[in-house]
């Protein structure tokens, strides 16, 4: 638990308050009155609902296609679980403190969860990101009032990365380093929210757990607790085609920087995915669905749809999840929208 005296009483936002894993943010916001006035901002990460994609599996005899839609998350995305893991991790700690800004390299969702919480507790927040991301992403992060540092966008994540390191290192009592690459709160907030929710959500009957390796901590963790609670649950890893791709926020494993929370010995399997096709299935979602999501999700749904055409043409009944991990809001500017 972080102390008034871990985390200074003339702290905006942090003051005289404290995480206590089980029961939430305590102290001047205590349960009694969230109960009466509402809750927090950080309260309201999680519990997103599971949605079926009826009309995508309906070819698929046998086959029951799930997706979270973590867009319902305050922040828009699924990185509202991992930051909130970590910033309450370093609460706890008494690394985020005082006279401390809170700095990470992010491709975008990351930051934008960190900029929020930062708004919400106080905290000053620094980013460092590829200048290539969507004017969607920039403009939040404006919103917020992050301060961002661009870097190469040749360079991609990992030139973010490597900036971010070196601030760190040439400013270590200014910065919080989050390294959200290497930091298990990321991981664990999956073990701890995503996993159970899952099980819960379906009843015990998933077989199949499907998401995207950027950090890698949405499948680290929610493999880890599926698998715990279900040791026949399959987890399948998707991650872009080739080294030049658009899947915003996801990482070729064989040539960028490997997180150091990933173990690609967890994965069952690991499916590629193009570009392309996660554009189509992009829209195809939209127009068959009804529901518009990020790129990234998208492409998850393209690795489901083959694991469900596999597991029907097999006989095989099956419960197939995945993570939406944000809605399209942040990529309606991309031109694949008007191609037909």
């Amino acid at each position: 638990m972080v102390s008034d005296t871990d985390v200074g009483s003339d702290e905006v936002g942090l003051a005289n308050r404290a995480y206590i894993p089980g029961a939430g943010w305590q102290g001047e916001a205590d349960a009694g009155r969230r109960e009466r006035y509402g809750s927090e901002l950080i309260d309201r990460i999680g519990n997103t609902p599971l949605i079926r994609l009826d009309r995508i599996a309906r070819p698929y005899a046998g086959v029951t296609l799930l997706a979270k839609a973590e867009w319902v998350n305050p922040g828009g995305s699924v990185k509202d679980r991992a930051a909130a893991s970590m910033v309450r991790h370093a609460l706890m700690a008494g690394r985020l403190r005082t006279g401390k800004t809170l700095l990470d390299a992010t491709s975008g969702n990351t930051g934008i969860a960190f900029a929020m919480l930062g708004a919400s507790f106080g905290f000053p927040v620094k980013l460092v990101m590829p200048s290539n991301v969507s004017p969607e992403r920039k403009r939040i992060l404006k919103a917020y009032g992050a301060d961002v540092e661009w870097t190469e966008p040749d360079q991609g994540s990992d030139g973010a990365i490597r900036r971010a390191r070196e601030i760190a290192a040439n400013e270590p009592d200014t910065y919080c380093y989050m390294d959200q690459y290497s930091n298990p709160a990321n991981w664990r907030a999956h073990y701890e929210t995503t996993g159970p929710e899952i099980w819960k959500q379906t009843g015990g009957t998933v077989t199949h757990f499907v998401a995207g390796l950027g950090t890698s901590g949405t499948f680290m963790g929610t493999v880890r607790r599926l698998k715990e609670l279900k040791p026949t649950v399959k987890g399948i890893s998707m991650q872009p085609d080739s080294p030049f791709h658009g899947l915003e926020g996801l990482k070729h494993m064989a040539t960028a920087i490997v997180p150091a929370i990933y173990d690609p010995k967890l994965a069952d399997r690991n499916i590629d995915v193009e570009t392309e096709a996660a554009y189509a299935m992009a829209k195809r979602m939209a127009r068959e669905e009804g529901v518009l999501v990020g790129i990234s999700a998208a492409a998850a749904v393209v690795a489901s749809e083959q694991i469900a055409k596999e597991e029907s043409a097999a006989g095989r009944e099956a419960t197939i999840v995945t993570v939406l991990p944000d809605s399209a809001d942040k990529y309606l500017s991309e031109r694949f929208w008007e191609e037909e």
